[in-house]
């Protein structure tokens, strides 16, 4: 696969002297560079996409929009193993679970035809009292405005997917921002999009020469949805600056815990954590983070997860052997170290792992009862990082569970009903998964992020339909 230059994808605007350069997580090699915009090149965005919105002959018909999003499905299926290779290669995530991220995104995009398919309006009752007496009330669905989007680096094909996807099929332009760390997917996907019959203006792939850029285009008047999937620091920032009137949607990260109860099938389980702990090396939100076990099986639970996480292959994304690629940067990879560090000083038995094997990659890391204070128990690791507590009392363990100021995913592990229902009620948190891992997801159930860890319901319907208005008319006739 050769190096690529992205063009701008902005019509009427000047790309900036310098484009951003894309290297690989794995080895640092550039790999690719994109045109960036400067704020005049914003600004053309920002004009292109409200000039269509504004204009409402131009607003695509349902019928063009399936149209062009069965053709891109269609072109993503025929490109299925170039754009995995691409992906692994610029976000490190493995070529065996790019490629399922890459058969995800097309049947996201299908997802995104179901849901035309099936979007309607709805009666409002009329005729009730004398006030609404010879009246006809009914609503339909209409886009929202401009969509201003801005993504993670960790599913840089899917991500990119779930926020644009749905933004073409409720009639909204969009301007997409991805992570400077892996635009070629990004810029790939709307170039399928255009290729498929999408005028250019609906879509619009940028990178920005800096932040203010990027500000610039998220907090303008004629933005009517923020998407942004990313850090929470810069998330909730963000939307403390976003025009009046502007919606948002937020999702962030998390620490998911799992509670164990003592009549778990271990043998059963353990494959399930491992994996969706140290997947894409743990850099997902809602990884496998905090293992509470029950204390006459916490070290059983420990020991099984050092063996598994020993077995892993860690190396070169984009071979099919590989399981664990590496992180995004190399500062993650300090990181991590410092946070695993920390933990063991304070008392934390490192079962396997805690060192770092190259520039970006950091062993697969299992830790046996870190301090309550420390990092690795307190923040989203984002990193090939587990870590395991035992418990006597299962109302404690639901306790340390939720005392953090995230809340997005968990799960709880037991053959008991009631325990599972008590775990169900008591863990705060959009899902509870039961006898399965923190990182289960399908693309059309909903995921949302709680406290901190976002804002709003993600899920490539729930995001269809925050892209849209309920707009009703009210008809009065004497023959009603």
């Amino acid at each position: 696969m050769t190096d690529e230059t992205f063009d701008l994808m902005v019509p009427g605007a000047t790309a900036t002297a310098d484009p951003t350069a894309v290297t690989a997580p794995f080895d640092q090699q550039t790999i690719g560079r994109v045109a960036t915009i400067d704020a005049a090149g914003a600004e053309t965005a920002l004009a292109n996409a409200h000039a269509v919105f504004a204009d409402k002959d131009r607003w695509l018909p349902p019928a063009t929009r399936i149209a062009v999003l069965e053709k891109t499905a269609g072109l993503i299926e025929d490109r299925a193993e170039h754009l995995a290779v691409e992906a692994a290669r610029e976000g490190g995530k493995p070529l065996l679970d790019s490629r399922v991220e890459v058969a995800r995104a097309i049947d996201g995009v299908k997802n995104c035809i179901e849901c035309l398919r099936t979007d309607s309006g709805r009666e409002i009752p009329m005729n009730l009292n004398a006030a609404s007496a010879n009246r006809l009330a009914m609503t339909r669905r209409e886009p929202i405005g401009v969509v201003m989007a801005v993504s993670a680096f960790n599913h840089p094909f899917n991500l990119i997917v779930h926020q644009v996807g749905p933004a073409i099929a409720a009639g909204c332009p969009v301007i997409v921002k991805p992570a400077e760390d892996t635009p070629l997917s990004c810029f790939r996907f709307v170039q399928i999009l255009r290729e498929a019959g999408l005028p250019d203006e609906y879509c619009q792939a940028v990178m920005t020469e800096n932040l203010e850029v990027a500000s610039q285009l998220v907090t303008d008047s004629r933005v009517g949805f923020f998407s942004f999937i990313g850090s929470a620091r810069v998330g909730w920032m963000l939307r403390s600056q976003l025009a009046p009137g502007a919606r948002c949607a937020l999702e962030h990260g998390g620490a998911a815990p799992v509670i164990m109860a003592a009549d778990a099938r271990i043998d059963e389980m353990l494959p399930l954590l491992a994996k969706g702990g140290l997947y894409h090396a743990g850099q997902v939100c809602v990884s496998v983070q905090r293992v509470f076990a029950h204390a006459s099986i916490a070290r059983q639970v420990a020991d099984g997860l050092t063996d598994l996480a020993r077995q892993m292959t860690i190396g070169d994304p984009t071979l099919a052997a590989t399981e664990v690629g590496p992180l995004i940067r190399p500062r993650e990879a300090d990181r991590v170290g410092e946070w695993v560090d920390e933990a063991v000083a304070g008392g934390a038995e490192c079962l396997t792992g805690g060192e770092r094997l190259s520039t970006t990659t950091y062993a697969c890391t299992v830790l046996y009862d870190p301090p309550a204070d420390a990092r690795v128990s307190q923040q989203e690791i984002f990193g090939p990082v587990i870590c395991v507590y035992p418990y006597d009392d299962i109302d404690d363990a639901l306790a340390r569970a939720n005392a953090l100021p995230f809340a997005f995913q968990a799960s709880v592990i037991t053959q008991d009903l009631d325990t599972a229902m008590k775990c169900y009620r008591r863990l705060d948190a959009s899902a509870v998964m039961i006898n399965d891992h923190t990182a289960f997801r399908v693309d059309w159930m909903p995921f949302a992020g709680l406290r901190q860890s976002g804002l709003g319901v993600g899920g490539i319907p729930y995001t269809f339909e925050d892209m849209q208005i309920e707009k009703m008319m009210v008809l009065r006739s004497p023959e009603l």
